[in-house]
């Protein structure tokens, strides 16, 4: 089953398929090695959901839901 990253919660994981967001960004998750099939697990949400702490590969990023509702994950 395939979702958006902004729709995981706190525990939940999955591996990335497409990443559509803006070039910047996406050139930056690649130089952290957030590519597609990079498993990725759900550390932390705000509490108004704006924001999400996603770990990887050793790493710890804050996105935003905007940003992550342009990347597709699969559980």
């Amino acid at each position: 089953m395939e979702i958006t990253l902004d729709h995981l919660c706190p525990g939940m994981g999955a591996s990335v398929v497409r990443i559509d967001t803006k070039e910047v960004l996406r050139r930056r998750l690649k130089d952290f090695g957030f590519v597609p099939g990079t498993y990725v697990h759900c550390c932390y949400r705000s509490p108004h959901a704006d924001v999400s702490a996603i770990s990887f590969r050793g790493s710890v990023l804050a996105l935003r839901s905007r940003d992550l509702a342009r990347i597709t994950g699969r559980l």
